[in-house]
């Protein structure tokens, strides 16, 4: 018998490689996805939630250090954040709209994936065709959530993977979602934060943060200028904000569209370069570390900043610096 051709034996390796990758990632995938499933079973309900720390006085407008932060992001979110976790819930975001991903771990659970700084219309869109529901069932689950206390349209379709039975109810899909935004918000925002900074402001900033910043240490960077702004009465002029009316147009391809030079002059409330002050409401969901990040920005004397090609982030004390930075980052600006 003669000897496999040389392409014949490198086709099987390729092959085997193939099916040994492909085995490797169902087999990760199939055991996050189980960790998904049991982290569900958890009762966080009663679970004794501290207070968020607040780095900002409104009252002297002055952004401080407070020692308090430090430990409480290290022992509350930092394990969560990690790069591993980060890519993984991001692969269980993509992949939960695919039945074979549904079915992997329980062909009669599905879960259901709140990404953070989406907004609610993308959330019922989603969720939506996940468990099949129709038109009135997607309107009666937004209804739901919006109902619930505080009295905001946005925010509070907290972001999580959420495991429920394939047929699930707009009811029973609300209800996880609103304990889950109770225990994780409402539960570290006692009368002694909101006292400091209200939470409709906090959920405002944080859904700003969403949208603008990357990761949690640069939330708290951007976190720093929208307060120094704040403090001044000077326009936010958040292009995030523009992309929010743009996205609230029906006829809008996206929900979040480029923004163009002529949308700073578009007329609406949420217009962050013709109002001043922050929006009426939260133009995202933010996660509770979004929140934090609000609450305790990052001390600056910035009052500008922008973000460059590989999402590194500049930021200046005034505007000519930041026009010389843009235009040596990419060869314009003003």
């Amino acid at each position: 018998m003669s000897k496999p051709s040389l392409f014949t034996r490198a086709l099987s390796y390729f092959v085997i490689c193939v099916v040994a990758l492909l085995l490797g990632t169902t087999s990760v995938l199939l055991q996050y996805k189980s960790s998904v499933f049991n982290n569900s079973l958890q009762d966080t309900a009663h679970t004794p939630m501290h207070p968020f720390p607040v780095s900002v006085n409104t009252q002297t407008e002055e952004i401080y250090h407070n020692p308090a932060f430090d430990t409480y992001y290290q022992t509350t979110f930092a394990q969560s954040n990690s790069p591993r976790k980060q890519l993984l819930a991001k692969i269980t975001a993509l992949l939960s709209s695919k039945n074979w991903y549904q079915n992997l771990a329980s062909p009669v659970s599905r879960i259901v994936v709140i990404w953070p700084g989406e907004r609610k219309e993308e959330v019922v869109k989603h969720i939506g065709d996940i468990v099949g529901w129709d038109a009135e069932q997607r309107a009666e689950f937004q209804t739901l959530i919006d109902s619930q206390s505080p009295d905001l349209p946005e925010g509070k379709y907290f972001p999580g993977q959420y495991v429920t039975h394939r047929s699930a109810s707009p009811l029973e899909v609300a209800s996880l979602i609103s304990t889950e935004f109770t225990n994780q918000v409402i539960g570290r925002y006692p009368k002694t934060v909101s006292d400091q900074v209200p939470l409709k402001d906090a959920l405002i900033i944080a859904s700003l943060l969403e949208r603008e910043a990357s990761d949690f240490q640069n939330k708290r960077a951007v976190a720093g200028v929208i307060w120094n702004r704040l403090f001044i009465d000077m326009p936010l002029q958040l292009d995030a904000t523009l992309q929010y009316v743009k996205g609230s147009d029906p006829h809008t391809a996206t929900w979040w569209p480029v923004v163009r030079p002529a949308d700073k002059f578009l007329e609406s409330d949420f217009n962050s370069y013709q109002n001043k002050g922050l929006p009426p409401n939260p133009i995202a969901n933010p996660s509770a570390e979004s929140v934090l990040a609000a609450l305790n920005p990052i001390q600056t004397d910035c009052f500008y900043y922008f973000h460059g090609p590989k999402a590194d982030y500049y930021c200046s004390v005034d505007y000519d610096e930041h026009v010389s930075k843009l235009q040596q980052v990419y060869g314009q600006g003003r």
